[in-house]
């Protein structure tokens, strides 16, 4: 059994499909209604990572995170159908995590905890990945070197080429990147793919040759094309 979720949403259609995603990847996952019950099961309850409904009756997602907050720094990734910048800001000064903006897919919040789970309960040295020939990859520290000298990529640059290695050697289309690393943000096409490949090849230099273009199809991180 992996680690304890709690979904907090007081829709049961949409509480039980995302329940039942999570319970097919093996997580321990506790359910509540409200805010209310939520609080009662984070006092009780060992919960590695919340899932926080905001529009819910008596007692919303903003004042469960204030209550919660008081007593438990744990992990909360807030699911929105308010999706203003204001409301966001909101969010993340209570202590928001991660924001979803609903409608949102149960393979995206599926993968957001999954990334959730690895950054925060993952000890530093597990997510030192080692990669290839003076490459490494520092997932906590989203940081890349080449030969211990630091390459500066913007966050998006960062996690397109982490997805890229965590599937070495298979070839992904512009549509599963586009879905994997920008997930449900508006007004991101497919030539956004090829703009943060081609920059991230620039900054690799030597190393470029690592992301292979598969003609009409996408890009694979191959680490045995090496010149």
């Amino acid at each position: 059994m992996k680690e304890t979720i709690l979904v907090v949403e007081d829709e049961e259609r949409t509480r039980k499909l995302i329940c039942a995603y999570l319970n097919k990847e093996d997580y321990n996952v506790l359910e509540a209604a409200n805010g209310f019950e939520a609080i009662n099961i984070l006092k009780k309850e060992k919960v590695h990572l919340v899932l926080l409904d905001v529009m819910m009756p008596v007692l919303d997602g903003w004042q469960t995170l204030i209550e919660v907050r008081k007593f438990s720094d744990v992990p909360v990734i807030m699911l929105t159908a308010k999706a203003d910048d204001e409301d966001k800001l909101l969010g993340y000064s209570l202590g928001v995590d991660v924001y979803l903006t609903k409608p949102i897919s149960p393979k995206v919040v599926l993968a957001s905890v999954s990334a959730m789970i690895k950054r925060v309960y993952q000890s530093k040295n597990e997510l030192l990945l080692d990669v290839v020939d003076g490459l490494k990859i520092d997932e906590a520290a989203y940081s890349v070197y080449i030969d211990s000298e630091e390459v500066i990529l913007s966050p998006k640059e960062f996690e397109l080429l982490l997805y890229l290695y965590k599937n070495k050697g298979i070839i992904l289309t512009r549509e599963q990147i586009l879905d994997n690393v920008w997930g449900l943000e508006k007004d991101v096409d497919l030539r956004t793919v090829d703009t943060h490949i081609r920059r991230i090849r620039e900054k690799l230099k030597d190393k470029a040759y690592l992301i292979t273009t598969i003609r009409g199809v996408g890009y694979k991180f191959d680490c045995k094309n090496e010149r």
